[in-house]
């Protein structure tokens, strides 16, 4: 019986501490038991810091770091090269067909983009295309686009790459890890596993 009193005592202080300064007024600071990281030290974007001695919180990056598909400094020779059609896959507000004359389709272009393509695309479209990669087995809503259905083989070659840069639904953009030629290369291969996947038929 004394353990019940002990353990109600200690229960009715717990609700005192907890609930009875509610709405009061403190000049210091309450006691945090759990702080849930609301207090943290960390560096915000366009703020100050003493933690520097510029007293800036934004940085410059790291020198000799380079953005993933460019190089530091960006100069004028290092720009992507190309006409519209090239680096968007477009004409104006439409999308273009066939491939940009900045890239020659032969093997060794159509073995790049099956490489990449192994690299970016089979984990959920597959090897073949066939929207089959391995992330069906634990993701299936909305499903994988299947890119040898006759639909995705009616798109023009400009959508096909515009839709690599830009993403689409839960796609997200491959623009700044895939580059520009890498991207046709992709497209170049993936007309060519449907072309594969229409022959006998």
């Amino acid at each position: 019986m004394r353990w019940f009193f002990l353990i109600l005592f200690a229960i009715a202080v717990m609700l005192a501490v907890g609930i009875g300064p509610r709405g009061e007024k403190f000049t210091k600071p309450p006691l945090y038991l759990f702080p849930d990281m609301d207090w943290q030290y960390k560096l915000k974007f366009q703020k100050p810091t003493d933690f520097f001695a510029d007293g800036s919180g934004a940085r410059r990056p790291v020198a000799g770091t380079v953005p993933i598909g460019y190089k530091l400094p960006l100069s004028q020779e290092d720009q992507p090269v190309g006409g519209e059609y090239y680096l968007s896959g477009t004409f104006g507000d439409f999308y273009g067909n066939g491939m940009p004359e900045e890239v020659t389709v032969d093997e060794a272009f159509l073995q790049r983009g099956e490489q990449r393509f192994q690299i970016y695309c089979t984990a959920c479209h597959g090897t073949s295309g066939n929207g089959q990669g391995v992330v069906t087995k634990y993701w299936a809503i909305p499903p994988t686009a299947n890119l040898l259905d006759p639909r995705v083989a009616a798109m023009p070659d400009g959508q096909i790459f515009w839709t690599i840069t830009h993403g689409k639904g839960l796609m997200g953009p491959y623009n700044g890890a895939v580059p520009v030629e890498d991207r046709w290369a992709i497209t170049a291969y993936l007309r060519a596993l449907q072309t594969a996947a229409t022959a006998g038929k």
